[in-house]
């Protein structure tokens, strides 16, 4: 076998390998149920529909846009076996880099803020990834991206995700979250009236929002971030908030404000209070993002009528903040929402079968 046939062999191998790997993970990402939270609020009985996102592989919505951007990075030559997956997090992208990566035979690199929770890190590292911490005085989650950039033009064989400008992130949630979720709903002979979705990277509520808009125009499609942090309404409120996650002190490059509606604001404690209340009453082991979303469509919908088909995702599991103060008493203040709220129960609105398309891989 001469050196180049020997070279074909080896790249031909790796093709089949990578392709076996990504198959093998299609099936444990997507597909989340969508629950009916029921509840009382200012006297009368509502209902708020959310996707169960912490039931993907690592437990996070993440885990979408990690798997959709590497299987288009492989497709377009951008990714190649081996090469080190370097990217900027405040948790649940690392993880799902980190655990995505290591399954397809990958070094991961996550730079990352040094105030997140000791178990993001604790996690990422423990799928075999480098974690770097940046302090607030190393310039925080900008000097995050600054590094990651010089990190790879420093290295050989880097793929850089670029999560807050890779406009696969949007796509992921196009072609998968959104038509769950228009599916899901049919299924029970209902049509949303509104979406609402926290802010990190924006490729949920870009994404879903998209999609959603293209059957139903007139769809209300609202960001939301912390009322301590209020970037998306004002690039100059950047604050200190305890929603790890979301607005990470910028207005990221796939946001397009002027498609959306006007963002909500939330009380890093009101969503404390809210995730608090969905997992001891209801069971549901969600993060603090995820009570945020709840309050968040809880306000849309009190905008629109008590009847409005409101959606809205849980990112997360609560697993990740064990250690913050979503295990501690959180004390409720004036004009917060949760203590308005009285939680009913829960209902599964998932469709009976769901389609389940065989992924399509173009060649490696």
């Amino acid at each position: 076998m001469s050196l180049n046939q020997s070279t074909l062999h080896s790249d031909t191998n790796a093709c089949a390998t990578t392709q076996r790997r990504l198959q093998g993970m299609a099936h444990l990402i997507g597909n989340t149920p969508l629950l009916a939270i029921d509840f009382t609020f200012k006297g009368t009985e509502r209902t708020i529909f959310a996707k169960c996102e912490q039931m993907n592989l690592t437990g996070s919505i993440k885990d979408r846009m990690v798997y959709h951007i590497l299987k288009t990075a492989y497709a377009s030559g951008q990714l190649h076996a081996g090469d080190t997956i370097v990217e900027v997090s405040s948790g649940n992208t690392g993880i799902s880099c980190a655990a995505i990566g290591a399954a397809m035979g990958h070094p991961v690199v996550i730079f990352m803020p040094d105030w997140m929770s000791a178990e993001r890190v604790q996690l990422i590292a423990s799928y075999g990834a480098q974690v770097v911490t940046v302090s607030r005085e190393q310039g925080g989650f900008m000097a995050c991206l600054r590094m990651s950039e010089e990190y790879a033009a420093t290295h050989p064989n880097v793929f850089l995700p670029r999560q807050f400008e890779n406009m696969a992130n949007v796509e992921e949630h196009i072609v998968g979250t959104a038509p769950e979720i228009w599916q899901q709903l049919q299924a029970q002979g209902l049509t949303p009236d509104a979406f609402v979705a926290a802010v990190g990277t924006g490729g949920t509520v870009m994404g879903v929002g998209k999609y959603l808009r293209s059957k139903l125009p007139h769809i209300r499609i609202h960001p939301v971030e912390p009322m301590e942090s209020q970037v998306l309404s004002n690039p100059a409120l950047v604050g200190h908030h305890r929603i790890e996650g979301i607005s990470e002190e910028f207005v990221p490059a796939i946001i397009d404000l002027e498609f959306l509606d006007a963002p909500i604001a939330i009380s890093d404690g009101d969503a404390i209070l809210a995730a608090q209340a969905l997992t001891s009453q209801l069971g549901l082991a969600v993060g603090i993002s995820s009570g945020c979303n709840f309050l968040a469509a809880v306000l849309a919908q009190d905008e629109l009528s008590p009847d409005a088909v409101v959606v809205t995702v849980f990112p997360d599991d609560n697993k990740k903040y064990l250690s913050t103060d979503l295990l501690r008493t959180e004390p409720a203040k004036l004009g917060y929402v949760q203590p308005e709220i009285r939680l009913l129960g829960i209902r599964s609105c998932s469709a009976a079968a769901m389609p389940s398309e065989q992924p399509q891989f173009a060649e490696v």
